[in-house]
């Protein structure tokens, strides 16, 4: 570990910029900020306007788009509002920015003074293609909202928040290499139940930014009914042709698999407590295990809370906040298992 600490604290800011800029995504989008910059270019946006004047150029281009035409003309937006919402996107981007040149700046140097081992740095390769992947789906994403709809598509929103969640956790897990570099045979049982929990975590994941997407945190607040005597709601039939569009594109049928998937997740993680207990455990094992178990009640508290609130900002964004941060016990515990 000693020689790869600068490798080691380079990857670890990388995923406290990684989390920081999902953080901010995630209140562009609780503030319906995503469309405010309705174009794309390298250098002039990498600040905002700086005069009255150009910020009324922006304002009238924005102007041309389905999001004003079709519901900010109607709500007495005016240019201080559009200020707001351009504030958020244009932070999210410039962290993009800053989180490009901090680990493309880094890399070189610790290419040219070989600080990377062989599979090292295969690995640190696949992040950079990652990093570069991750920046055209955000364009992916926001060109949906920009032609008819005034709303991104759910799907690409999806890919975008599951995508950068990935980047992370493989971030992560990189750097779980250098810091644990000594080998060990793994906990096969309870290695296969962490990976199976990881799998339905990142499905849960992509059903949170369908939720995020369509908004359907704001309808059937209830618990642990999605109404009064009504565990699967009735409009969940009502509101698609297919079962497939009922579950993937259906403002209810999301919402259901969300908060349903919910009990899953709750349920294997703590059938991974109960079987480790079957185990000699190490000191490392132990607090993944338990910071797995501690986090996913805390996040199935909020969870529920959010949908009883109906996702007032400051709680849907500790609800996506305390996701990352189940995500990070997850990589680590699987990690902690494994080889």
């Amino acid at each position: 570990m000693k020689n790869n600490k600068s490798v080691i604290i380079w990857l670890l800011s990388g995923c406290f910029l990684v989390f920081v800029m999902v953080v901010v995504g995630g209140i562009t989008r609780l503030t319906n900020s995503g469309l405010s910059m309705t174009d794309w270019h390298l250098v002039t946006d990498t600040f905002p306007p700086l005069t009255e004047a150009k910020w009324q150029e922006t304002f009238e281009a924005y102007k041309q788009f389905p999001e004003y035409q079709k519901i900010n003309i109607h709500n007495d937006f005016t240019i201080s509002d559009y200020k707001f919402i351009y504030f958020w996107e244009w932070f999210h981007r410039l962290i993009g920015r800053v989180l490009g040149f901090v680990f493309l700046i880094p890399f070189v140097y610790f290419l040219l003074k070989k600080k990377f081992d062989p599979a090292t740095l295969k690995k640190c390769g696949i992040l950079l293609a990652m990093g570069g992947f991750q920046g055209f789906l955000g364009w992916f994403m926001v060109k949906s909202g920009l032609i008819d709809n005034p709303d991104v598509s759910h799907f690409r929103l999806s890919l975008h928040l599951t995508f950068a969640f990935i980047t992370f956790a493989y971030t992560l897990w990189v750097a779980l290499d250098l810091i644990y570099p000594e080998k060990k045979e793994a906990l096969v049982p309870l290695q296969k139940i962490a990976r199976i929990s990881l799998v339905v975590l990142l499905i849960q994941i992509i059903y949170g930014g369908f939720v995020a997407g369509l908004n359907a945190g704001l309808v059937h607040n209830h618990w642990p009914l999605m109404s009064d005597g009504q565990f699967f709601h009735e409009s969940i039939l009502l509101e698609k042709d297919t079962w497939l569009a009922r579950f993937t594109e259906s403002i209810s049928g999301v919402q259901f698999v969300h908060r349903t998937l919910a009990y899953g997740v709750v349920g294997l993680i703590v059938y991974l407590y109960y079987k480790s207990k079957n185990y000699s455990l190490n000191a490392t094992q132990q607090k993944g295990i338990y910071a797995l178990l501690g986090i996913v009640f805390l996040q199935f508290a909020l969870g529920v809370f959010t949908l009883l609130y109906s996702v007032p900002i400051w709680l849907g964004l500790t609800h996506q906040v305390m996701a990352f941060f189940l995500l990070t016990a997850m990589t680590y515990t699987l990690h902690r298992l494994s080889k």
